[in-house]
């Protein structure tokens, strides 16, 4: 059984995008290597995908569809709160395997890419926002403004999550991040701004950065739509990269994030570079 961030480092990967999955894992989550596939588990966030699935060492061979779902089932089945079923593999070159097979059963396979930039790489953007407030949240204090961030991620929730559903699943994550922050293991970030005549000012975007044995991994960048295009964004990316850096000691800073995705030139205008690709 693999279950604290020591052990976690020794699994082996090759893949940092992958490496960084598990460490941005809550606290109480247990992971336990089974030499074939290794067992990921969130007792604390049982609905979160992305915390409750298998990763397996290589990519899915033709035929390993229904043998995954019997390693699944075998492993979840009997304390299932959620109907989801997912897989990953260990690689950094983008190979798909046996992956179509997956897609042909109903499954979503999604391809995200790893940006990834060092200390000497990340740089700030000339057009970024020099008016916003970059705050950095008490994990025992700032109610308020962790209250703006769960809305925050609730206005930019994806099409089809319930709104209700969506606010517990974004309480319950954060609650779990806020156990990795007191631990000394990163932070959560805002920007602060004005909006129209309003004297106090809001949350226009968040991001987190939890930080393990040097490797930072970025979660949850999101800005409000009214707020988009105005330098917010890479404002707030690259201070908390300067943070994770400074006071957290990480010599890599990795943002995941799906292949077509608009932010891309975003990250890359402040020194991540694409370095990996992944599939699960």
């Amino acid at each position: 059984m693999v279950d604290d961030d020591s052990q976690r480092l020794e699994l082996g990967l090759s893949s940092l995008v992958v490496a960084t999955d598990l460490d941005t894992l809550p606290s109480s989550a247990v992971v336990i290597d089974r030499g074939r596939y290794v067992v990921v588990r969130s007792p604390s966030n049982p609905a979160h995908y992305w915390g409750n699935f298998l990763l397996y060492r290589t990519p899915p061979a033709p035929g390993d569809r229904e043998q995954w779902e019997a390693d699944y089932e075998r492993e979840f089945g009997a304390e299932r709160e959620s109907m989801h079923v997912a897989f990953t593999w260990d690689v950094a070159n983008g190979e798909r395997g046996a992956a179509d097979e997956f897609a042909e059963a109903g499954y979503d396979v999604d391809g995200e890419v790893g940006l990834i930039a060092t200390p000497d790489e990340l740089v700030a953007h000339p057009r970024a926002n020099g008016d916003v407030e970059i705050v950095q949240l008490d994990p025992d204090g700032d109610d308020h403004l962790w209250r703006e961030v769960v809305e925050l991620q609730v206005a930019n929730r994806e099409p089809g999550h319930e709104e209700s559903f969506h606010r517990r699943f974004v309480q319950r994550r954060l609650e779990d991040r806020k156990d990795r922050f007191r631990a000394g293991d990163g932070a959560w970030f805002i920007a602060r701004t004005r909006a129209g005549a309003r004297d106090e000012p809001v949350a226009a975007a968040s991001c987190g950065v939890i930080v393990t044995g040097g490797r930072a991994r970025f979660q949850a960048v999101d800005t409000l739509e009214q707020f988009r295009r105005l330098g917010i964004a890479t404002r707030l990316v690259h201070d908390a990269g300067r943070a994770a850096i400074e006071q957290f000691g990480a010599d890599h800073l990795v943002i995941v994030a799906e292949a077509d995705y608009h932010a891309l030139p975003l990250y890359k205008s402040l020194g991540f570079v694409e370095r990996e690709r992944t599939w699960g």
